[in-house]
């Protein structure tokens, strides 16, 4: 590299400067220095001192007063390929060529240098003249610009830009792809060229905010190709401003998000779709009821595959083995398929009746087992328009084809595999329900059976009862005090009574389950029929005390006076046949607000927390403590009842081992 400075101090000018050149360089913006034939620099101006970053010495700095100088390639300059040189010695203004320079600072700076030679009057040659021209600026605002270039021109976006009144200046490739007009066919022309009508109002709001200074972003809307083709996009706008920071135009960036639209509306539909799994699961196993059942199933199900209408042929027989088809429909009336008589027997229903598995159709109307069967050949005349077609068979492993779901739409094309999924995990739910609802139906019909044989059998027996019981009754008169005969017939007289309580509590369920209990209301003094049933039931109880609290003189009801006066025998009884090893039970009245209230505790074996939710069931009894106690255990299932019969309640708080308290309470 050349020697260009050297340390000595500087002058701005010398007395041999020619054509006193400082009147006319010094106050350009460019660098301007000159220098002597041999190089010596002997001029320069305030702009060439900023450039270089210091004052070079007059008289005595060669060739420029750049600190260090470079070619493009990074090399040293040296005088054989300084322009300046260069010219000097050939007397022709020479091809500037681009160098760096670099300061003391050691910052540097592009230059573009255009040296010239300087002659006198006489033609001789004294010195050159250099002008440099800083394009460092330039240079990275270009660089820039053709970074930005390459970025919108390989940008997946549609970039474009446009005049304030809307007309198309840029168009870069992507949104050639996305709305089909070529870069030629788009400048010139109205963005509104892509908007749809119906949007069209947005581009007057998007200009306005532009025009303020403001920035559109994320904006999410329909754009329209070439070919007519709406397109969801997602625009981010910004206004483009000119030197003197006025708005004269806007850029837009413009992304499809028609795949994000297609994922957001899925995600919707999965979402959707499971909450309807959800409700038909909660539906099919909240129901024991088939109806019920196969509405719920019919109605989510036609909601999951989209179907106009949707129904649920299910078989079912008779109580004399009939088989018969009952079907809930979906979207449709039933007129529209009472024209269908023999359901299986066509050829399109066959294979989902067969259970040989589902079948779907873009369009039934074209397959080959289409129109085969008479009389209809088709569709009946009025029947709803399927094109779209979808069958699933309900299948269960115990009891086989349970029957099908059938699903259409007049358009074509409209069930997917998707569709066939959902439905099958439904139907999966579905035959669970069904299976168990028909035990259901075969318990509660076996249930009915033994009820109405309960209630027979209870009437047949209570006759000839009642007649044993009289025939005893005279026989005991005539059997003179004393006779040992007349012990063993009182005590036969005691079974036939215990005998009849039990026929009595069988009727009493009979009636209960058929609502025909009977109740005879009447005023009486609860206080007064309670001490009658302690003073007769005490007679009987050998080994308990019944103690009896009430602080009131007389306690009025409305009530049915023998239905009470069963309640409260059997709730005293009950205290003392389960208390064996206790000698005391406490019967206790009172009046609580606009309630009588009645309570009996003992001191026997008490219930678990387990045994007392299950307690006044039907036929219900505690098994380690009822083993050796007679009894059904009917009588808190029939007091619960006429308690319930009276707007009252009947409730039980025991502890396992220490004794229960059962109390009811009715109204005054």
């Amino acid at each position: 590299m050349m020697n260009i400075v050297e340390p000595e101090l500087s002058q701005k000018t010398s007395p041999e400067q020619p054509y006193h050149m400082s009147t006319v360089y010094d106050n350009l913006p460019v660098a301007v220095y000159t220098c002597d034939t041999s190089g010596y620099v002997n001029y320069f101006n305030a702009a060439a001192v900023k450039l270089w970053g210091h004052e070079p010495e007059i008289g005595k700095t060669r060739w420029g007063g750049a600190w260090k100088v470079y070619s493009l390639d990074g090399g040293p300059m040296t005088e054989t390929t300084c322009a300046l040189a260069t010219t000097i010695k050939n007397k022709v203004a020479a091809q500037g060529r681009e160098i760096i320079i670099e300061r003391p600072d050691g910052s540097r700076r592009n230059v573009l240098p255009y040296p010239a030679p300087i002659f006198n009057e006489s033609d001789e040659l004294i010195g050159a003249v250099n002008t440099l021209v800083d394009i460092t600026d330039k240079k990275a605002r270009e660089s820039k610009e053709a970074m930005l270039a390459a970025i919108i021109r390989s940008s997946e976006d549609a970039i474009i830009s446009k005049t304030l009144a809307g007309v198309i200046t840029t168009w870069n490739e992507a949104a050639e792809r996305m709305y089909g007009y070529t870069e030629q066919e788009a400048i010139g022309q109205n963005i509104t060229m892509i908007i749809p009508e119906d949007r069209l109002a947005e581009e007057t709001l998007i200009i306005s905010k532009i025009s303020r200074g403001e920035n559109v972003e994320h904006f999410e809307t329909i754009r329209k190709s070439k070919n007519g083709e709406h397109i969801p996009v997602s625009l981010t706008i910004s206004p483009i401003k000119n030197n003197d920071g006025t708005i004269i135009g806007a850029s837009k960036i413009a992304r499809d998000i028609s795949k994000y639209k297609q994922a957001e509306e899925q995600l919707q539909r999965y979402t959707h779709n499971l909450e309807l799994l959800s409700e038909a699961g909660k539906s099919v196993n909240d129901s024991l009821d088939i109806n019920d059942i196969l509405q719920g199933v019919t109605d989510v199900t036609t909601q999951l595959t989209g179907a106009a209408f949707g129904a649920f042929f299910y078989n079912k027989s008779d109580e004399h083995g009939q088989s018969y088809m009952l079907y809930t429909l979906s979207g449709a009336p039933k007129e529209a398929f009472e024209k269908f008589g023999t359901l299986p027997h066509t050829a399109v229903f066959r294979p989902t009746f067969a259970g040989e598995g589902m079948v779907r159709s873009d369009d039934i109307t074209k397959d080959p087992r289409y129109g085969k069967n008479a009389p209809h050949f088709g569709m009946p005349k009025g029947h709803l328009p399927v094109v779209s077609y979808l069958a699933v068979p309900v299948i269960s492993k115990s009891n086989g084809v349970l029957g099908g779901l059938f699903f259409g739409h007049p358009e074509a094309g409209k069930f997917t595999g998707e569709h066939e999924q959902l439905v099958a995990g439904v139907v999966s739910q579905a035959v669970t329900a069904l299976d168990n609802a028909r035990l259901y139906e075969q318990v509660r019909d076996l249930n009915a059976k033994k009820d109405e044989f309960i209630g027979l059998a209870s009437h047949e027996l209570k006759t000839p009862v009642t007649s044993l019981k009289g025939y005893l009754q005279i026989f005991e008169k005539n059997i003179p005090e004393g006779d040992k005969n007349k012990t063993y017939i009182k005590k036969a007289v005691q079974q036939v009574n215990k005998l009849s309580a039990l026929i009595s509590d069988l009727l009493d369920i009979s009636k209960i389950e058929t609502g025909e209990l009977p109740l005879n209301f009447t005023f009486f003094d609860l206080k007064l029929l309670m001490k009658e049933v302690i003073e007769l039931t005490q007679y009987s109880a050998k080994f308990h005390t019944i103690v009896f609290n009430c602080n009131e003189d007389e306690v009025m009801v409305r009530a049915d006076r023998q239905r009470i006066e069963q309640l409260i025998v059997n709730l005293i009884s009950n205290a003392i046949k389960y208390s064996p090893n206790a000698n005391k039970v406490v019967v206790s009245l009172y009046q609580s607000g606009k309630r009588t209230c009645v309570s009996v505790e003992d001191f026997g074996m008490g219930i678990t927390p387990e045994q007392q939710e299950r307690i006044f069931s039907r036929f219900y009894r505690v098994d380690e403590i009822a083993a050796h106690i007679s009894g059904l255990g009917i009588g808190l299932y029939i007091s619960q009842e006429i308690i319930t019969r009276h707007n009252g309640t009947l409730k039980v708080r025991s502890e396992y081992g220490k004794g229960s308290t059962f109390s009811f309470d009715i109204p005054l």
